[in-house]
């Protein structure tokens, strides 16, 4: 039962010895965000990149996993700092972006999707942020997103709670266009590295967050109404103050 998983866990590099990647055949790499139509619409973000009053040290010391919040809303600049601490762009080439968290070869395969409750002056809804231009776009309403949220984690009730959930997807392509079989668990681990930028981040600004890996890959999927296939859900993390 468990030769499969451990087997995934432990490193393949070598299988690259003979394989030629998509790069390597001079395949356009993929896109770093997934576009958004002409004339839509652009929610501004202020760039706010220091809040709170902890040092580094204490929010480590002090991260732990919080499943309770108050019904205090999150504000703009703290939603603001939350996003680009998750997955803030701070270089640009043509090659790669080089972001607020580390990636295998600086791949990036993930978008991010905030289902917001909570907010200041942001209606219930679901939103994706664009880190290139540090701007959110609006991706679905719907009256019973609350209910389905909690229905898909399984029926965890805090999750519904929460003044906004930050939801990962992961689009594999772009880690497989460079790294072909051996991305899978690099991205794996790509995910931990963003979940905890966002742990230290609540920390900082007086909000908690857990990490939340137990929930229906179908429903999850269809809450953001992605493919299951070329774009799937692989991690969230509600966020409240507490």
């Amino acid at each position: 039962m468990f030769e499969e998983g451990r087997k995934f866990l432990k490193s393949n590099w070598e299988v690259l010895e003979h394989f030629v990647s998509d790069q390597k055949k001079g395949i356009p790499r993929p896109d770093f965000e997934k576009p958004v139509p002409p004339g839509t619409f652009l929610i501004d973000l202020p760039m706010v990149k220091e809040l709170g009053t902890k040092t580094i040290a204490q929010a480590i010391n002090d991260r732990k996993s919080h499943r309770k919040y108050t019904n205090e809303p999150l504000t703009v600049e703290e939603l603001s700092f939350l996003l680009w601490a998750t997955q803030g762009v701070r270089n640009v080439t043509e090659r790669a972006t080089f972001r607020t968290v580390p990636s295998a070869g600086a791949r990036h395969p993930f978008e991010t999707y905030v289902y917001i409750r909570n907010v200041e002056n942001f209606e219930e809804a679901i939103y994706r942020y664009l880190p290139l231009e540090h701007k959110l776009v609006l991706h679905r309403k719907d009256r019973y997103l609350r209910e389905e949220i909690i229905r898909a984690t399984l029926d965890q009730e805090f999750v519904g709670s929460a003044a906004a959930v930050f939801i990962w997807t992961v689009i594999p392509y772009r880690t497989e266009w460079r790294y072909g079989p051996a991305s899978h668990k690099a991205i794996l681990l790509d995910a931990g590295h963003v979940c905890q930028n966002l742990y230290l981040a609540c920390e900082a600004i007086g909000a908690g967050t857990c990490a939340i890996a137990a929930y229906s890959q179908e429903l999850m999927d269809k809450f953001l109404l992605v493919d299951g296939v070329d774009e799937f859900v692989v991690y969230l993390a509600p966020v409240g103050k507490i």
